[in-house]
This record gives structure tokens, C-alpha cells and sequence, in this order.
């Protein structure tokens, strides 16, 4: 889900999209109902066909030890990708179940960027209780104040009504909201000592599951641009945006029922990111 999306737009502070509402046709259950038309033959052989180069592809990774491979050695090695993984650990402690203490370097920025979506676009944001903690612990001091006063007004209970949550951020009985963020990706445009830009790419689910739903729970691509501070020993947000995609070309899930997604979101948790 990304903030231009479900969440309205809150002054300015991280997009200025509109709530975007998904009603089912035909008043059925779209987790169970909705489903895509079987594959066709060519599909198949295209599945086929992928699924081979796939066993060829790994077959040449594992060959070791050949002598006889092109001469260019280190010349021919393709570049590490923006997010490859480096094995150092991302961040050493968590402060109210959010990752702090990140390194005073590049990877650090990347690192709390994506950690930070993660928070920026969930759930917990919408609920009155958690969102001073979340501000206190992502932003730096003097963007908070500003920020509450205009999440506060751009999360009211009218706002909250209307995508079925009470006045705490809390669903309806026998329904569940869905908002969680995941990073595939994260890209450094600038960096110094004191501030860095990281993009991070993301996917996400967000929406009500329940049986009687109206805003059935959806997928999102989207990138978050995030200007990050270092501030008392830590990277902390100055300021976010977000744009959509880039997005795949849909897959051929059959979509899960209520109760299903429900319980997914329930019994697992989400990830502390790195780069």
C-alpha cells in the first residue's frame, strides 16, 4: 500500500494521492470468487520453456573448477547489484519494535531507508497511540511536531471511518486491516557524512479481509524517496515521497479467502531489513 493510496494526502508530507476504495462486482466474496482463467497451451510451453533455461542457467553456475573458461576472469564478472547482500549485520538494538542504531556509512542509509518504509506504510501509523512513537523514533526533532499535527488531521476519525476502523485504527469485529510494506529493492542517488537520498522499491498488501469486505485486501508497487539525516548518532527522516510502480505484469494467483489473509497477517511478522 503506498501513503498516496489508502492514506489521503497529509499536507504535502508524503505525496498527494486519494484514498482509493475497491468495491466488489457482483456483491460476491472476492477472496474465494475471484479467479483467473486457466492457463492456455501456449502458456504452458512458455512455462516449460522458462522452467528449462532456469535448469540450464543453474547448471552453468555450478560448474567449478574449469579451466578452460574464458580468459577475461574478473573482466567478464558481472557488477554486484545496489541491494546485494554484504553479510553485515543491519542495526544492533530496536526502540519501541523499530530498528535503531544503524552504521555511519552507506549501507547504514540504505538499511534504515528500508526499514523505514516498512513503518512510513503500515498499519500502525493509522492508530493515534502508536503514531507519536513511530514519529519520535523515525523522524528527526524538528519535522515532528509539524508531522503529528498533520497525520493527526489527515488520519481523523472520519478519515478512519471510512475505510472501516474505529477511532483507535482498530477494524470492525471479525475483520482485519492490512497494511504492510516490503522493500525489494534500495538505490542511494546521493550521500554524505550528514545526509543521504535512498530510493527503495516496494510491494505491499493493504485493505480489510473479512467476509462481508468492501476494500478487499490488494497488492501495490510504489518507490519511496527518502532524505535522511544523521541526527544523535543515527540516521533519522527529514523528508519522504513516493511515486507508483515499477509494477510485473500480474501472476496467475487465485486470490485466498478472508480468513486466509487474515491469518497470514497474524501469523507472520515482518523482517528487520538490510542492505
Amino acid at each position: 500500500m503506498s501513503l498516496g493510496d489508502e492514506h489521503e494526502a497529509s499536507g504535502g508530507y508524503g505525496g498527494t494521492g486519494q484514498t482509493r476504495t475497491r468495491l466488489p462486482g457482483g456483491g460476491g466474496d472476492m477472496y474465494g470468487g475471484a479467479r483467473r482463467g486457466g492457463r492456455s497451451s501456449r502458456s504452458l510451453v512458455t512455462v516449460v520453456g522458462v522452467v528449462v533455461l532456469l535448469i540450464a542457467a543453474i547448471a552453468f553456475a555450478n560448474r567449478g573448477g574449469d579451466d578452460s573458461s574464458s580468459a577475461g576472469g574478473a573482466e567478464d564478472k558481472p557488477e554486484t547489484a545496489a541491494t546485494a547482500a554484504t553479510g553485515t549485520k543491519p542495526v544492533q538494538s530496536k526502540t519501541s519494535d523499530i530498528p535503531t542504531g544503524f552504521a555511519h556509512d552507506e549501507q547504514g542509509a540504505q538499511s534504515a531507508a528500508a526499514n523505514y518504509a516498512t513503518v512510513l506504510v503500515s498499519a500502525d501509523i493509522l492508530k493515534p497511540a502508536r503514531r507519536g512513537e513511530i514519529l519520535q523514533q523515525v523522524f528527526v526533532a524538528n519535522q515532528r511536531a509539524s508531522l503529528q499535527e498533520r497525520l493527526d488531521a489527515a488520519y481523523s476519525k472520519d478519515f478512519l471511518s471510512k475505510i472501516g476502523l474505529d477511532q483507535n485504527g482498530n477494524a470492525a469485529a471479525g475483520h482485519t486491516y492490512v497494511s504492510r510494506t516490503v522493500p525489494i529493492g534500495t538505490k542511494a542517488t546521493a550521500y554524505s557524512d550528514t545526509t543521504a537520498t535512498v530510493e527503495v522499491w516496494c510491494t505491499g498488501l493493504y485493505g480489510t479481509a473479512g467476509e462481508d469486505s468492501t476494500n478487499p485486501v490488494t497488492s501495490d508497487w510504489f518507490t519511496m524517496t527518502l532524505q535522511l539525516r544523521w541526527a544523535n548518532s543515527d540516521w533519522k527522516v527529514d523528508s519522504f515521497s513516493q511515486k507508483d510502480g515499477p509494477a510485473p505484469v500480474p501472476g496467475d494467483n487465485k486470490a485466498s479467502s478472508a480468513d486466509e489473509m487474515a491469518k497470514a497477517v497474524e501469523q507472520y511478522g515482518g523482517f528487520t531489513y538490510a542492505r
